[in-house]
Formats: C-alpha cells, structure tokens, sequence
C-alpha cells in the first residue's frame, strides 16, 4: 500500500508544484521592490500586504538594479601600464564591534547591588543596567545586546571578568 502511495504523493508534489507561477517574484525581490518604491515615494498609501499582492503577483517584474559599476579609468586619464606595480589592497576595517565599543560605556566593576547574586549574574545585571542607561542616552551606536560578533553584553561581561 506505501509502496503505491508514495510514487502517487511525488506525481501530485510535482503537478502542484507546476501550477505555481513562475513569473512570480521572490520575497527579497519584492522587498527590494518595496523599498525602492517607498524611496521614490510612489506606493500610494499602500502597506506592504497590498504591495506585495498589487506588484509581485505572476507578472510582475523585478525593480531594476539601481547600482552602476563605476569605470576604473577616468575619460581622459591615462591607462595605467601593465607592468605597474598593483596598488596595495586596503586594510581591513575593524570589526563593528570594536568600532562602536569605544563609543559605548561599559561599567568599571560589578554593582554592589547584585552582590546577593551569583557572579554571572551579577555581571549581566550590571551590564543591563549600563547598557539601558547608554540606550537611554543614544551612546550605543550601532551595538546591540547580543549580536553575532560580540554584542555590548559580551564586551561588557570581558570587562567585568578581567
């Protein structure tokens, strides 16, 4: 009976799978979509729900791709010689957590207040605390609680432990 049923369920898999559009544009496609329409200001009071169902049905079309390549060589300026030496590749940039530490506060040691607690604890309620009042003054940039990387707790809970 299984034996008959599978090679069925596949059969109906693939005629389903058949009937969908194939025009259809992707979620990202239409994201992309709807944010360059809200850039340009042309939705027309629509939510993202009547954009997506108006725009990115079985016949639409992706927005086009807004990004040129710049030309390597100026009109004018002189080709550079193949035998030139390569220009040196750029220095990585440091990493956005390193950047943003710097900007945020970390506390200087453990709050008194949570001297109850165990010694995690401790230092992820006083990071929490820190963290609430650097949110509160607009001072953590981009850094966010956790974030893949090394988040303000991470940074903090090293600073707290060394």
């Amino acid at each position: 009976m299984i034996r008959v049923l599978a090679p069925a369920g596949l059969i109906g898999l693939a005629l389903g799978l058949s009937v969908l559009p194939a025009s259809a544009l992707t979620t990202k496609e239409c994201s992309v979509k709807y944010q360059a329409a809200k850039q340009a200001n042309t939705l027309g009071g629509k939510t993202w729900n009547d954009f997506r169902k108006a725009e990115c049905g079985a016949d639409a079309q992706p927005a086009a791709a807004t990004t040129t390549v710049p030309n390597p060589v100026a009109p004018g300026a002189a080709k550079p010689s193949p035998t030139a030496a390569p220009a040196p590749a750029p220095s990585p940039a440091p990493s956005a957590t390193a950047a943003t530490a710097g900007s945020a506060g970390f506390p200087a040691r453990v709050d008194p207040k949570y001297a109850s607690e165990p010694a995690g604890k401790q230092r992820m309620h006083t990071c929490l605390d820190s963290y609430n009042a650097a949110k509160a003054a607009g001072t953590l940039g981009s850094l966010k609680w956790i974030q893949k990387g090394g988040g303000y707790y991470s940074e903090c809970n090293k600073r707290l432990k060394g």
